[in-house]
Order: structure tokens, then sequence, then C-alpha cells
């Protein structure tokens, strides 16, 4: 039974996972919603309910620099890893805001057609 409460959208960007201010691994998003994301990634040395930062960059030019998102580590397999957002509701930080319409503007660039994971390969 499916007990999302946001739509999700697939997604295709580098996105770096920080604890502590320590940068502990890398990865590919794979999809994300309002409350969180999924990340492809070799899971890293992490335990659930650990607090955690994942940064990014947009290519975006209306946005500049990296950009860092608070998030709660609540989902470890062996495809990577699942984080709920710190910041959610109706009303997200600039950050969030501005990662959410990235993806939602530039997700018809992931290729269709392909298996589930292979198109985030």
């Amino acid at each position: 039974m499916e007990l999302r409460q946001s739509k999700r959208f697939p997604g295709r960007l580098t996105l770096l996972i920080y604890r502590k201010g320590r940068l502990v691994a890398s990865g590919m998003l794979r999809n994300i919603s309002r409350q969180g994301l999924f990340i492809s990634t070799r899971n890293p040395n992490l335990d659930l309910n650990q607090d955690v930062e994942i940064e990014f960059h947009l290519h975006d030019p209306d946005v500049r620099g990296y950009q860092r998102v608070d998030a709660t580590l609540v989902r470890c397999s062996p495809n990577g890893l699942g984080v709920e957002f710190k910041e959610q509701g109706d009303n997200p930080g600039p950050e969030l805001r501005s990662l959410l319409r990235w993806v939602r503007e530039t997700n018809f660039l992931i290729p269709t057609g392909l298996s589930r994971h292979a198109a985030f390969k």
C-alpha cells in the first residue's frame, strides 16, 4: 500500500551527502517529492535517523552556486538512500523550492522506455 503524501518526480542530478559538515558520499537523484528524495548511491557508512545535508548545483543561471538542504536518513537499501527533508509543508525554504522547481522543469529530459533502474545508471 502506497503511503506517500506527495507526488514523486523523477530527476537526475548529482548530489553530495554531508554528515556534520563532512562529505560522506555522493550519488544521483532518482526521484523527489515535497517530503524527501531518493539517492542512487553505494551505501555509505550511515545509520537510519541520522541528520544529513544534501548539496546540489542546479546549473541554472537564476540560482548561483551550491545549495544545501537539511534532511534525515529514513531508508537504506542496496540501491541507495531515502531522505526526508526537515523543512516541509506548504512553505519550503528557497533552496528546496529551487530544487523542486528545477526537477519539475527538467524531468522531461530523463529517457523513457528504459527500465526503472537503467535510466539512473
